[in-house]
């Protein structure tokens, strides 16, 4: 992408929609409305927009499911016994990894239990875990109860990274591997950060992980359809992530993992076991011993929730049209756009507490509020414009490529030095 001049108007705004070519896909979306009046949505890091074509997908299955039973498992439009290997290749391409590494199952954080089940494998020795400071909650939680549940002491046995002037540095994390030389057992990062929307380099981070020998996972809630991880080339032994932020799958859908193929034939790693994750030819017969599927399809436990994974499907189906790279070149564009306006700004009330290198961050643009507070917040949602609060004082702000304009990411500014007036 070539520097592009911005210029701070309306006239520039609507240029830049005319000449965007993903500029429709905005016309694909819902975009909500309170009395009657359409609101500036930027809060698609937390919940994702849904598309038009999300009610025809549930609705197949429904008329399926109404029209056939049981049958449907076979004999659907769309057979639900097969569904999730329907989504898997469209999600491969956008976490850049191979089909075999990645299924749709569960939630997050049950998939996140779950790889922990497999790739921490803690001994009286080698027990410890490295995760950032300000990792979202609930991934702290997921890997404090974790360590308990091997018998350690989280007090102890859980590593904070820690920023050092705002950001996360690689080096900071070497050394803690350094200063807890075989130790070890678990690196998981989240990817982008969720409070600041800093992203970090997978491949390098796994790189330094496997050199200490230590096993390598991330937490890609704030990255899946955001970012392109490459998943694959990082060599990362697991991901995962939700569904209903950057890939528009409805709240508390579904979520993706990631096995890196280096495991797809280890049938002694330690996993739990479900009936969905074994050997698609003998699971009917029912008295079959645990035979896993080859590759991430192993760690599924039960057959899955059809009518989500349709929602999930049509998301996928309008990336795919879109293309990825498409998406992510206009994301950079978009998003330094709002960092050129909010810069924009005179005086010091706001900060952007976001890396401004775009290869360090994704759509997202954390800006703290230096002289004022959530009264602020409020007051801006008055205003029409739908956003996300982070406490003590950070609006996080995310211009998504698909359903958001160059002139939604101008007006949503006017609306900010408005109030700060």
């Amino acid at each position: 992408m070539g520097k592009i001049n911005y210029d701070n108007s309306l006239l520039f705004a609507k240029e830049m929609d005319e000449k965007d070519p993903l500029t429709h896909y905005k016309n694909q979306f819902h975009i909500p409305k309170i009395n009657g009046k359409t609101q500036l949505y930027f809060c698609g890091n937390s919940l994702g927009l849904q598309p038009k074509i999300t009610q025809e997908y549930i609705q197949q299955e429904l008329d399926d499911w109404s029209k056939l039973g049981v049958e449907g498992h076979t004999d659907a439009k769309n057979p639900w016994k097969p569904y999730h290997e329907f989504l898997t290749e469209n999600m491969a391409e956008i976490v850049g990894a191979k089909p075999l590494e990645v299924v749709m199952m569960n939630t997050l954080s049950v998939n996140l239990h779950l790889m922990m089940v497999s790739f921490y494998q803690p001994t009286k020795k080698k027990r410890k875990i490295i995760i950032e400071k300000d990792a979202f909650p609930s991934d702290k939680y997921a890997v404090e109860s974790q360590i308990k549940f091997h018998g350690f002491d989280p007090k102890a046995d859980l590593i904070l990274w820690e920023p050092r002037e705002d950001y996360y540095h690689l080096d900071d994390l070497e050394k803690l591997l350094k200063e807890n030389a075989d130790e070890v057992a678990l690196i998981l990062i989240g990817v982008p950060n969720y409070y600041t929307g800093q992203t970090f380099d997978l491949k390098k981070i796994t790189k330094l992980g496997h050199t200490h020998n230590a096993l390598v996972g991330f937490d890609l809630a704030h990255g899946a359809g955001n970012i392109q991880p490459n998943l694959h080339d990082s060599q990362a032994d697991f991901a995962v992530w939700c569904s209903y932020k950057y890939l528009n799958s409805g709240p508390g859908s579904v979520g993706g993992c990631f096995v890196h193929e280096k495991h797809a034939d280890n049938i002694n790693l330690n996993r739990f076991a479900g009936w969905w994750g074994h050997n698609k030819e003998t699971r009917f017969n029912m008295r079959q011993e645990f035979d896993p599927i080859k590759g991430a399809e192993g760690w599924q436990l039960s057959n899955p929730p059809i009518l989500s994974l349709a929602a999930i499907r049509a998301s996928l189906a309008v990336f795919k049209e879109a293309g990825f790279e498409n998406i992510r070149e206009k994301s950079k564009k978009l998003t330094g756009f709002l960092e050129f306006l909010l810069e924009d700004i005179k005086g010091d009330a706001i900060k952007i507490i976001t890396p401004k290198n775009p290869t360090e961050r994704g759509c997202q643009l954390s800006v703290e509020l230096k002289s004022a507070g959530k009264d602020f917040f409020k007051d801006l949602t008055a205003a029409g414009v739908i956003a996300d609060w982070r406490e003590p004082n950070v609006i996080r702000l995310a211009p998504i490529p698909l359903y958001n304009s160059f002139e939604d990411v101008f007006l949503l500014v006017e609306k900010i030095k408005s109030l700060l007036d």
